[in-house]
């Protein structure tokens, strides 16, 4: 499973120097983002490096999940009442239908939220730091952190799942 691990940086130029041990080390830059303040990040983070500030991806994954167990039963449920005629094919229909409204209603609520690595370290990003987030599997971070400490950054007290692995 990949897991993302966040490393705190003072300036820009610490931020370099750890980009550059990642690709060093075969980490890529699609695994990596960058987190900072807006001025921050208009002026000196690649756009390839920016992380979205929002939780709208996590929260139409979990939204499509409960949305369609949500569904399941309740088809699953109809079709035990005779006189409503509903089929285990009307079933998964309603299952299908509750997937789709709640990832819609997931997205919409997770579109006005502030992502949750941003919520955790606003008081960083606002005193001008900049947040490394590197994804990669649990045992990569192991042998990745003592290499991204020598170039200035401090791992956080962070370990969640990729929103999208």
């Amino acid at each position: 499973m990949i897991e993302r691990r966040v490393y705190l940086a003072r300036d820009i130029e610490t931020v370099r120097k750890a980009l550059a041990l990642l690709r060093g080390e075969g980490i890529g830059d699609d695994a990596v983002s960058l987190v900072a303040r807006s001025d921050i990040e208009l002026e000196r983070i690649a756009d390839r490096h920016k992380q979205a500030d929002t939780d709208f991806i996590p929260a139409a994954v979990r939204g499509a999940g409960v949305g369609g167990a949500t569904g399941l039963l309740a088809g699953l449920a109809a079709t035990v009442v005779t006189p409503l005629g509903v089929t285990l094919a009307g079933a998964a229909l309603v299952a299908a239908i509750g997937a789709a409204v709640g990832t819609w209603a997931s997205a919409l609520m997770g579109s006005s939220l502030p992502d949750p690595v941003r919520q955790r370290f606003d008081d960083e990003i606002a005193a001008g730091r900049i947040l490394v987030l590197v994804d990669a599997p649990a045992q990569e971070h192991e042998r990745l952190r003592p290499v991204l400490e020598t170039s200035g950054v401090q791992a956080l007290d962070y370990a969640a799942p990729a929103a999208m692995s």
